[in-house]
């Protein structure tokens, strides 16, 4: 069991290796996911705040206030619980821990939880937001067959949480109506990332030594702004498009893992009139538009010092996302909507269903880790539920 602990933490290497081709993020909503990430020219959640704070004058109005309490989701890598439960049938036999890693060499693994409750109000003047968010993933690549210092794994991992406000404003012009948003957060986190060794694996006080050895801890604010562009409001088409800057300010994290750059990101889309449906949404997202994000390449060659360089990744598939969004019933009682898309050129599906108060969404995506000429498929599954209205 301490090896199922452990695994929330799990990290390594061989003596030179690349972590963090994920793109950075706080939040990712299956809602969201589902749709292939595109939210930028989208919104009509309360998490719109994390892609474009303008989104939020898309709630909708009739709802009144949208509350969402004790949203708990999780998120696992489709090989996840194999691999801990082989890791944890080998017990402390060091031969035996060394064949599962070889077992697995190359593969990728994520774990997430999160809980982001919040408030939001959409009227005629402007809309709002606020939120609580807490959270913890970790990820882990497995380098076995010999490779580094006794097959080891590496890993990052951060439990971190803070508050979030939005809020938009719409301006009616002769050519559309455009929305100006702003979001403003805080955010704490204490972050791990290094290597764990097959000795490691071993020992019954794993988690201690691994916070003893790599915990940081870290603190940022940070400054969000959007705009949507709606030119056709009586058109059959209602397009839109989207541009926010996420992350201005001093996030200060930048050092470790977790940390948030400033990015850039492009959205646009359309949500016809289509007499059968309660809602069809088309959206296509191009995040991340001038290349901040990084991955970091870890020097272990020195058991007392952690070295690394951050490269820039450039590859473009890795920043378009395209959304399909289908809401079949939307009663007082009863809602469903089906999702669909591309992220990171591999397909998403998502499921969003409201039960009275209660909510419940999954979502599958495909996330790509490494190095962008090696790049490593990891197929996360999410579910979430919550109560609300």
């Amino acid at each position: 069991m301490k090896r199922v602990i452990s695994v929330a933490l799990l990290g390594a290497t061989t003596s030179l290796m690349a972590l963090g081709g994920e793109q950075a993020y706080l939040y990712k909503d299956p809602r969201v996911m589902g749709m292939g990430g595109a939210n930028v020219a989208v919104g009509a959640y309360s998490s719109s705040v994390f892609s474009n704070p303008a989104g939020l004058t898309n709630i909708k109005k009739t709802d009144g206030f949208v509350v969402d309490l004790l949203s708990v989701g999780a998120s696992l890598s489709s090989k996840t619980l194999v691999f801990v439960d082989d890791i944890d049938a080998a017990g402390n036999d060091a031969a035996k821990i060394t064949d599962v890693i070889n077992k697995y060499s190359g593969d990728a693994f994520t774990v997430a939880a999160n809980n982001y409750s919040s408030i939001s109000k959409n009227s005629d003047a402007f809309a709002w937001s606020f939120g609580i968010l807490a959270a913890t993933d970790a990820s882990f690549t497995v380098h076995g067959n010999g490779t580094g210092n006794g097959a080891p794994i590496e890993a990052a991992g951060r439990v971190y949480g803070g508050v979030v406000l939005g809020f938009a404003v719409p301006y009616e012009t002769e050519i559309g109506t455009l929305d100006v948003g702003m979001g403003l957060k805080y955010v704490t986190q204490n972050s791990y990332e290094g290597p764990l060794y097959i000795a490691d694996l071993q020992a019954d006080n794993a988690l201690t030594k691994l916070q003893n050895k790599y915990e940081k801890t870290s603190s940022g604010f940070g400054v969000d702004i959007g705009l949507t562009y709606k030119p056709f409001n009586d058109n059959y088409w209602h397009p839109a498009f989207g541009l926010s800057v996420l992350n201005l300010g001093s996030m200060s994290m930048d050092d470790n893992y977790g940390g948030q750059p400033t990015t850039v990101n492009l959205g646009m889309s359309i949500t016809p009139d289509v007499s059968f449906m309660n809602k069809l949404v088309l959206a296509v997202d191009y995040v991340d538009l001038l290349d901040e994000n990084v991955i970091r390449v870890y020097d272990f060659s020195n058991a007392n010092a952690i070295a690394y360089t951050d490269y820039k990744d450039s590859d473009p598939m890795k920043r378009l996302r395209l959304g399909l969004g289908m809401g079949l019933i939307d009663t007082s009682y009863f809602a469903l909507t089906l999702n669909g898309g591309m992220y990171q050129s591999a397909y998403t599906a998502g499921l969003e269903m409201d039960v009275l108060l209660f909510k419940m969404t999954a979502a599958t995506y495909q996330e790509q880790i490494g190095t962008g000429s090696v790049d490593i498929p990891d197929r996360r599954y999410m579910a979430q539920i919550a109560i609300g209205w």
